[in-house]
């Protein structure tokens, strides 16, 4: 395996790129702050170099709170930083050390939104664990339909059109009036729940009329993987990993519609 120091030496870093399009972003991005042993180490376990996307956010980035926090990227932060944001090597379950034998069979999680849709990098197998698309190919799972869906760019490409405005028509009947507010005041380990939930007829029909809820994101994509199970016989697979998942407090739903 190389080491830091090899990934990192790279004539093409991404990082300037990446800065000049958060620079002139369409949307809010927040940058946290790394931890350079958590950095050292995701680095070294996904063996890409910072001339890419993915090694930049990893090593110059806790993660990215993007679109008033409704995206939440994941880098290599702090344990008990800001925002409350899981790493990447957390999210999903790294060996503690480095290990040339470990790779995340099912694909790397990368991302999730304050719905708990998922964000996926596709690994170099995807079919033989009943993912959609290319090795190499972002997919999302939609947390109203609870599908797997193609989005036919690569981390990089996923990225830049985020920070381009992607997302805007991407959600087109998944936001509401204050929506924002909601979503910006919300640390990366919380998502909201839906009542009815998102994949039901009312929630389609009338997504205003729902009561929404603060929960862990720990919760929301179990209940995913169990609704799946139960509606469709479907395994979705790992969705990320929240094993620190802390209780919600009362403040936290206080501001919400209930």
């Amino acid at each position: 395996m190389r080491v830091f120091e090899n990934l990192t030496a790279t004539q093409r870093p991404a990082w300037p790129e990446l800065q000049r399009l958060m620079g002139g972003a369409s949307v809010t991005v927040e940058i946290l702050a790394p931890d350079g042993a958590i950095s050292r180490r995701t680095l070294e376990q996904l063996q890409v170099t910072t001339g890419s996307f993915l090694g930049a956010v990893v090593v110059h980035t806790g993660g990215l709170l993007i679109d008033h926090g409704w995206l939440r990227v994941y880098g290599s932060p702090f344990r008990e930083g800001p925002g409350r944001l899981p790493g990447l090597a957390a999210v999903n379950d790294f060996p503690p050390e480095s290990d040339a034998a470990w790779f995340p069979v099912s694909g790397l999680v990368v991302a999730h939104d304050v719905l708990g849709g998922v964000y996926v990098l596709n690994g170099h197998d995807p079919e033989a664990v009943g993912r959609p698309g290319n090795p190499g190919e972002m997919i999302y799972l939609a947390p109203d339909t609870l599908q797997w869906e193609r989005l036919e760019a690569g981390y990089a490409a996923w990225l830049a059109w985020v920070l381009e405005g992607g997302l805007s028509e991407f959600t087109d009947g998944l936001r509401w009036d204050g929506w924002e507010a909601e979503s910006r005041g919300l640390d990366g380990d919380r998502g909201l729940a839906f009542f009815p939930p998102l994949w039901s007829k009312e929630a389609h029909e009338d997504l205003g009329a729902t009561s929404r809820v603060v929960v862990p994101l720990a919760e929301l994509v179990g209940v995913a993987r169990s609704t799946a199970a139960q509606f469709d016989g479907v395994d979705l697979g790992p969705l990320g990993s929240f094993d620190d998942a802390r209780p919600v407090r009362r403040d936290e739903t206080s501001e919400l519609n209930t």
